[in-house]
């Protein structure tokens, strides 16, 4: 893999074209029994890193343990380009997973990018990984706000037309959140799957417990390496 710490903004722009022409928008028709978060956290101007993955049964989704590594990072915070920064501490975290995912969810965008490219279809590509991106706020495209009530959701597209994800309600008159496929799954996949992933709270499980995993890490209340529950 290329390292994303000598990259310049042009270059990865180049990098990101590239990747998009891997990206398979396609129904996911293989197993589901587990299901994965991952998340990132860092201070916007700090090198360093902390990400986490988080695996989980399904249909159940009992946390079945979690995978956290802490890495120093160059490439600069540029909006859009955000997976430069996250993606190298992410793969780390993948390779600790004793198993993989059926579908890993990304804190992130998949194809709801200017370039297609987000975190979730960028990780998804290098990894060849069914993978989700949900989000906690729009990056990329229009939409019509969704009825206040849990599970309504509407298209989320570009300027012409073109559907790149949608804009779930996850929790009853609360902020939506914003799915788009990553890679080797389609949208309505992604949002059945993310549906099924929601248990009282606006963020999907995976990605709220990745969240929580990451900032206990951060604060030194657990460890890095991987944990079995």
């Amino acid at each position: 893999m290329i390292d994303y710490n000598t990259l310049t903004v042009p270059e990865a722009t180049i990098i990101q074209k590239e990747l998009k022409d891997s990206v398979k928008i396609t129904p996911y028709n293989g197993p589901l029994n587990y299901v994965a978060g991952a998340d990132i956290s860092f201070n916007k101007f700090s090198t360093t890193v902390y990400a986490g993955i988080v695996m989980l049964e399904f249909p159940s989704l009992k946390p079945v343990g979690y995978s956290l590594v802490k890495k120093e990072v160059l490439f600069p915070y540029v909006p859009g380009f955000l997976a430069f920064r996250e993606v190298p501490a992410l793969l780390d975290a993948w390779a600790q997973l004793p198993v993989k995912p059926d579908i890993l969810v990304v804190d992130g965008h998949g194809i709801a990018h200017p370039r297609r490219m987000g975190i979730a279809s960028h990780f998804g590509v290098l990894t060849q990984q069914p993978s989700i991106g949900s989000a906690k706020k729009k990056l990329f495209g229009v939409y019509e706000e969704p009825g206040i009530e849990k599970g309504s959701y509407t298209p989320l597209t570009d300027k012409q037309g073109l559907q790149l994800g949608n804009v779930l309600r996850s929790k009853s008159k609360v902020a939506p959140i914003f799915v788009s496929p990553g890679h080797l799954i389609d949208i309505p996949g992604s949002t059945a799957v993310l549906m099924q992933c929601i248990k009282g709270y606006r963020l999907p499980e995976p990605t709220r417990l990745a969240h929580n995993a990451v900032n206990q890490f951060r604060t030194n209340i657990i460890s890095e390496g991987w944990t079995s529950l």
